[in-house]
């Protein structure tokens, strides 16, 4: 430890990195609910609608949402505080991965005997989570491969790939529904999003950084004359819950959803590895290859581990980086506080019913804000990867547009094999393999024209440009 140069004998502190700094109790408690509040609807999604298609009882049904929350919650403590080289010890949100969804109902379509479905699915998330620990390490090496022309990119491709998300949240919860778009709905994402750009902008300090919070709870509040407000999951909460191991029977091991879940696992390790880039860059402690890996087995790990309780795979959540731009708040701690409250969710079915009580577009005005962050954090990095370079121009622009394919056109590639769609339909999978490549054969095969320099996306550039030994920026 460092010494004080007047009294020797004093030890002094060494500076605090933000991302390791302990904030106040309250402060600690109100910005952890908020990053909850953010996340919450992507943590229920899928086990609900898992749940849904093997048919379970509204009470089997409660169980595996609370289940999923309280698996969240472990997963989270071990991604922020970390234990040995698990975690990457970054403010850092670990929830269900909805990429597994697709294949999860596939397997309960294949399997006769719906009670079979859950266990069959535990035993190939325990499994793929295994052997994705084994990987995490050869992983972590591709950082070599993320320059900041590849970061820049699929940092803005997790920002628009989320946004549909939002907007589809603003809609309203049912998509069959009458009211779904209706202008209410549509008005209370409005008035979320305007109450949240004010206390942003007019407010300083602490509220200034609750403002996403403060804006769910005026929006909820302001949803309820309209009716959009439902408070029946409080009164028919139970007060206590606990998510008993292996609730809906021992896991059961087939080849096929093993396979299959093993590939969701590689887009899911793909995934983390851009958003552990992509935080380190937001809170100014960049992901090195150790950081990578220890992020990993948390991932994997967590997913392991999760079918112990009925939980399902594990993965970062994206969503939680854009609060983490918009507010500063660069605290893992402050995010270990949320993963307190997700295990407290999860036991205590009414705590959970509490958040559930947000209405669907109030959350949809918030994200607008969260995950636009995202992508404009992206562009940032962007402007400084160079694009004053030929190259770097072209990666970004054709590594976008394979990205926003499964956004634009949903159906592009519906003639492709389910397995495969797994991979292609992941936007941020799929702009993140492409820009890696990209960058390899214009930036690294070859002489290339690396020092070339354009004025505009559109200018071919002119050889020689630069001059000879400036350094490509890649």
């Amino acid at each position: 430890m460092p010494v004080d140069p007047v009294d020797p004998v004093a030890p002094v502190d060494p500076v605090v990195h933000p991302v390791d700094e302990k904030l106040p109790a309250v402060k600690m408690a109100t910005t952890g609910l908020q990053h909850v509040a953010a996340m919450y609807a992507g943590v229920v999604a899928p086990p609900l609608i898992v749940g849904a298609a093997i048919g379970l009882s509204a009470t089997d049904l409660t169980f595996l949402t609370g289940a999923c929350l309280f698996t969240a919650g472990l997963a989270t403590f071990l991604q922020t505080l970390g234990v040995w080289n698990i975690g990457a010890r970054l403010p850092f949100v670990n929830g269900v991965t909805f990429a597994g969804v697709a294949p999860m109902i596939a397997i309960v379509a294949s399997t006769d005997d719906k009670s079979d479905a859950l266990p069959v699915i535990f035993g190939a998330v325990i499994v793929a989570g295994l052997l994705g620990f084994l990987a995490a390490p050869f992983f972590g090496k591709a950082i070599r491969f993320f320059p900041p022309v590849v970061t820049g990119t699929v940092i803005t491709l997790i920002g628009v790939s989320l946004l549909p998300v939002a907007f589809g949240w603003a809609q309203g919860p049912d998509p069959a529904a009458r009211d779904y778009g209706s202008t209410t709905n549509l008005g209370l994402a409005a008035a979320t999003l305007v109450i949240v750009l004010l206390l942003r902008r007019f407010t300083r300090g602490f509220v200034k950084q609750i403002a996403v919070l403060l804006g769910l709870v005026a929006g909820t509040l302001l949803a309820i004359p309209f009716g959009a407000t439902d408070f029946g999951p409080v009164a028919d909460a139970a007060v206590v819950g606990f998510p008993t191991p292996f609730h809906f029977g021992a896991p059961q091991f087939q080849a096929a959803a093993i396979v299959s879940l093993c590939v969701v696992m590689v887009v899911s390790m793909t995934e983390s590895t851009a958003d552990m880039l992509a935080l380190g860059e937001i809170v100014e402690r960049p992901a090195d290859e150790r950081t990578i890996a220890a992020g990993l087995r948390a991932d994997t790990l967590g997913s392991a581990i999760s079918p112990l309780f009925n939980g399902f795979m594990c993965s970062a959540f994206a969503q939680n980086i854009g609060l983490v731009a918009m507010t500063r708040i660069r605290s893992r701690y402050v995010v270990a506080t949320g993963g307190a409250f997700l295990v407290l969710m999860g036991l205590c079915p009414v705590a959970a019913s509490l958040i559930a009580v947000v209405p669907r577009p109030v959350l949809g005005g918030a994200g607008v804000v969260l995950f636009g962050s995202v992508a404009a954090s992206g562009i940032q990095t962007l402007v400084r990867a160079g694009l004053d370079k030929d190259n770097n121009v072209l990666i970004v622009a054709v590594s976008l547009a394979v990205g926003i394919i499964p956004i634009t056109a949903p159906e592009f590639y519906h003639a492709f094999p389910e397995t495969a769609r797994i991979v292609l339909d992941s936007g941020i999978s799929t702009g993140c393999v492409a820009a890696v490549l990209l960058n390899l054969v214009f930036n690294h095969l070859g002489t290339g024209r690396d020092a070339d320099e354009v004025t505009s996306p559109m200018d071919p550039g002119v050889a020689g440009v630069g001059g000879p030994g400036r350094a490509p920026a890649h």
